[in-house]
């Protein structure tokens, strides 16, 4: 391992870098406009363009008339969209004008240099071939006046040849039966005749595409991510004691008696954690060198998995960052054990049998954001209730819980939330995109902002002034496939209220309920459950990580923890990097990386638990109640 990154990191990294430089792909329908590349001569496209083009010879006298009438007719479009001449003929004709041979030396400079342009263009685009909003606008009206003028030139043709008419009709009516029979499929699902190129005879196959691929959506889950890398995958569904039903995703080392689990923050998933590839992403990292690999997903998807398959949407998301830590993690982790106990038992049936207090493996956690208050809500609250937290050692990126030392955007939105928070949490259980178009139209948008560089830097300006400057890279992110047609993170009305509730108090604690005697039902006490002040409970070593360039969580905020947990007699490091608060886990930084990795594999075994202290107990874990 070298910086973090492991031997075959490095190699892929070295292998994509070499690959890059070298390859261009030219089967883009968008880059090949202007007929510099012409299609291969093996091709089922150049065959029907050599038949449609012997076609077009034989009546081009008879339709010649017809090109200037409809140029003349599509003057005004043409001047409006800038649609160029030569697109125009191509549109009525059905084919490319023929560039002419380079001549003189240049002709032949000019010819290389447009190469080289379309060449250098189609590289910057071979990470991400997805359209956006007004590349499909384009792409529609180009549609549109390809199927007037095809309309038209047809029409000419069938009145210049009545016999043919026949032909058609009689076709027409001989096929109407079969054609009935294959509507419905093909409502749903599409099959595109492809070859292979460079054969003599090639090989005719079929190829399925589905809804999000017509619409030109980018729809990959974490399975397909880490699939198509080559990597294995496992997904355990886990079932919390308050009924939502989260999904745990799993990169497996079955025989390992190493794990390492990761949990995303807010607006997250486990996308986060596999999102920079095989080189940049620290579940990958941990796979190679020889880690079991769990990545958590909290409760807040728009599909709303849950046992109550009827559950309303109100319901759903009346839960704070209390069910994260008491409800979602505990039933992640236990799941984890319970997975690797049986796994090590049945591969290596030597293993001596393990107490209540030990277990036969190494489990490390690594979180970011909310997820980092999340682990340390898990950790205290497990160790206040006698339980035992099955960590052997916490890796908190830019963790949330103090956010008192913020900008004047969440200052103000601090203050709505309390003050109108009866109000908007009826009108607004939670922040999410409701429905798939409106999903899509983001996805799409987020391709807007990410090809058209005015654009995309209006909004990295405008999102950049929300977040107090913070210079993560918002539109990159928003382009991600976690952010798709089919499913989105959302945060919930009580979430939002309860980080505003700790920015208010300036204390990582618990959710407040409102009243003293609701307080004192959950917590036994009239005020929430002041976490900070249990930080002397944390028995695991922690290595707290700041950007300084993040202004979502500031240093200063990520300090505090930090000086908690000495005063407590914590075993705690800090560290801090150039980076901005999305840069943990969605940019590709090998210092961050590699540190990451040589915390991960500082993990010591898991030692009994040494309950001496008398703990105040939670009467029940805490759960928004309905208002």
């Amino acid at each position: 391992m070298e910086n973090g990154v492991s031997s075959f990191n490095k190699f892929i990294h070295e292998h994509s870098v070499d690959s890059d430089s070298s390859s261009v792909d030219y089967s883009s329908a968008e880059d090949d406009v202007d007929g510099t590349c012409p299609p291969s001569p093996a091709s089922h496209c150049s065959r029907a363009s050599r038949a449609s083009s012997s076609f077009h010879r034989n009546d081009r006298l008879v339709t010649g008339w017809f090109l200037y009438l409809f140029l003349w007719i599509l003057f005004p479009l043409r001047f409006l969209l800038g649609i160029p001449f030569r697109l125009c003929r191509r549109l009525l004709y059905g084919r490319r004008p023929t560039a002419p041979s380079p001549r003189g030396n240049h002709n032949g400079r000019l010819h290389f240099r447009r190469m080289n342009t379309m060449k250098d263009h189609v590289i910057h685009r071979t990470t991400d071939r997805r359209r956006g909003v007004i590349e499909d606008l384009h792409l529609g009206i180009e549609i549109v006046i390809e199927i007037i003028f095809d309309f038209f030139h047809k029409a000419a043709h069938f009145l210049l040849s009545p016999s043919q008419v026949v032909e058609v009709l009689q076709s027409w009516f001989s096929s109407h039966s079969s054609d009935d029979e294959d509507v419905g499929d093909a409502v749903e699902e599409t099959t595109v005749m492809t070859d292979t190129l460079g054969e003599e005879n090639p090989t005719v196959t079929e190829k399925k595409t589905t809804l999000h691929q017509s619409l030109n959506t980018d729809a990959r889950t974490c399975r397909d991510v880490i699939t198509e890398l080559g990597y294995p995958y496992e997904a355990i569904h886990v079932t919390t004691s308050d009924g939502y039903v989260l999904i745990l995703e799993r990169i497996p080392r079955r025989d390992s008696r190493k794990a390492v689990y990761l949990q995303h923050g807010i607006l997250d998933s486990s996308m986060g954690w596999v999102s920079n590839g095989v080189v940049g992403s620290p579940a990958f990292a941990a796979y190679d060198q020889g880690f079991d690999v769990f990545l958590g997903n909290f409760r807040g998807l728009i599909s709303r998995e849950h046992i109550d398959k009827n559950i309303s949407s109100r319901k759903y998301w009346q839960y704070s960052i209390n069910e994260h830590g008491t409800e979602d993690i505990p039933a992640m982790i236990e799941k984890i054990h319970q997975v690797k106990t049986a796994e090590l038992k049945l591969s290596q049936p030597d293993m001596e049998d393990e107490t209540n207090d030990d277990q036969p493996y190494k489990l490390c956690a690594i979180s970011h954001s909310l997820g980092g208050a999340g682990m340390l809500m898990y950790v205290i609250v497990r160790r206040i209730e006698e339980k035992p937290h099955r960590l052997s050692r916490l890796i908190l990126l830019s963790p949330a819980g103090f956010h008192h030392d913020s900008n004047i955007v969440f200052t103000a939105v601090e203050y709505v939330f309390l003050l109108l928070a009866p109000l908007l949490s009826r009108i607004v259980p939670a922040f999410y995109i409701p429905t798939r178009f409106f999903r899509m139209l983001l996805n799409k948008l987020a391709r807007d902002f990410h090809n058209y560089p005015a654009v995309g830097g209006l909004v990295q300006t405008l999102m950049s002034y929300v977040t107090g400057g913070d210079s993560s890279n918002w539109v990159g992110v928003l382009g991600l496939p976690h952010y798709n047609m089919n499913d989105m993170p959302g945060v919930s009305f009580h979430v939002a209220h309860h980080l505003a509730q700790m920015k208010h108090a300036r204390k990582f604690r618990m959710y407040d309920y409102g009243s003293s005697s609701a307080n004192m039902d959950v917590y036994g006490s009239p005020e929430p459950l002041d976490l900070g002040e249990y930080y002397g409970f944390i028995d695991i070593p922690v290595d707290l990580v700041a950007g300084r360039k993040d202004n979502v969580i500031k240093p200063s905020m990520v300090r505090k923890h930090y000086e908690l947990m000495k005063e407590g007699g914590v075993d705690v490091s800090y560290h801090e990097f150039e980076y901005a608060h999305l840069d943990f886990t969605f940019s590709h930084h090998e210092e961050l990386l590699a540190f990451v990795m040589s915390r991960v594999m500082l993990v010591e075994p898991s030692q009994k638990q040494q309950l001496r202290q008398r703990s105040p107990k939670l009467k029940r874990r805490g759960s928004v109640k309905s208002e």
